[in-house]
């Protein structure tokens, strides 16, 4: 068999009368384009756009428990129409539950409205003005380290007397926080300010204005909450002096235990995010946050030196849980507050 010359069984067919090779077959679907004015391109059918839901979103009207806002009672009666059967709704129109229906409906629409509220004032996530993943996770493992060092701290040093004694303590740290931090954070805003530049104060003094209004409304709320029980306590120590004629008592104690459970909820869900923003100051300056961190835990230290004495454990042990926790917050803060002015150009002294 020969590859080659004209006997090259694998060669093209010879044109016809030494022209021009014809085109090949049609064999398939394509068909060349044809002489003519240009085609519109076809367009692609719009579809309607479905924006994502949110976290902890379980479709329309409903924010989830840790979503943007809670759905309304006749939200929830709405999306639980086919999912409740006959005979349940029969117990629930029923007079004789009517006394547990009607207060747990009174508790979520008030839960409801005392949480929108807490965190228009103060967002959940207001801290987080930069997400910076790494220093967040150093805090973390910080916190978790710390957690576990305590832990065996007590487990080979401490007594009985000793555990009650740190339960205490931390107990008093949740109690003291909110009002140990309104009083160290315009301590921290003034020295910024006094560091500041003319410019970036004028910019700072707005956002310390709407920090001020929404601290004052949680003064406000820990303000009225002793006052309105013990309007309630007097009260009802009124009906029973004259337990002939009751008056207008009971509606009294009706009429400012309804605000009570409201502030109850409105505290509740304000205290973690209040904490976590310094009641809004994080959006007076980026390093605020670190600042005020850095302070607390000292502070905090003092409190707890003060109230419970020293850690358990030899005097070297004693020293190291004692000024080791500190420390260590004051190096992440430090730490953060370098990374801002790396990556973000977050300076002090502006």
């Amino acid at each position: 068999m020969s590859f080659g010359g004209p006997t090259n069984p694998y060669q093209p067919p010879r044109p016809p009368n030494g022209g021009p090779y014809p085109p090949p077959p049609a064999t398939g679907p394509y068909v060349p384009p044809q002489p003519g004015p240009p085609q519109p391109y076809p367009q692609p059918r719009p579809y309607p756009y479905v924006p994502p839901g949110g976290p902890g979103s379980r479709g329309p009207g409903w924010g989830g428990p840790r979503g943007a806002e809670w759905p309304s009672v006749r939200e929830l009666l709405r999306q639980g129409q086919g999912r409740i059967s006959g005979c349940m709704w029969l117990v629930l129109l029923a007079p004789c539950t009517w006394f547990t229906i009607v207060p747990l409906v009174a508790c979520y629409s008030f839960a409801r409205s005392a949480r929108i509220r807490a965190h228009r004032l103060f967002p959940p996530h207001g801290h987080r003005a930069v997400d910076d993943r790494q220093v967040v996770r150093v805090q973390k493992a910080r916190a978790w380290i710390a957690a576990v060092m305590s832990l065996l701290l007590l487990a080979v040093y401490g007594t009985p007397e000793d555990a009650v004694e740190a339960r205490e303590l931390y107990l008093m740290r949740l109690a003291v926080t909110p009002p140990l931090l309104l009083l160290s954070a315009p301590v921290v805003i003034a020295v910024l300010f006094r560091w500041a530049s003319a410019q970036t104060r004028s910019a700072m003094r707005v956002r310390v204005r709407a920090a001020l209004r929404s601290a004052g409304w949680y003064i406000g709320a820990v303000t009225a909450l002793p006052l309105l029980g013990g309007a309630i306590v007097l009260l009802g120590r009124e009906q029973e002096a004259s337990s002939g004629s009751p008056g207008a008592a009971p509606w009294l104690i009706i009429a400012a235990a309804l605000p009570l459970v409201w502030l109850l909820f409105f505290i509740g869900f304000a205290t973690g995010p209040a904490i976590r923003t310094g009641f809004n100051t994080a959006a007076v300056h980026l390093a605020l946050p670190a600042l005020l961190t850095g302070t607390l835990v000292w502070e905090f230290t003092v409190i707890s030196l003060l109230a419970g004495g020293l850690p358990p454990g030899p005097p070297a042990i004693q020293v190291l849980a004692l000024l080791g926790g500190p420390a260590s917050v004051t190096a992440v803060a430090w730490w953060e507050i370098r990374r801002l002015r790396a990556r973000h150009g977050v300076t002090l002294r502006a």
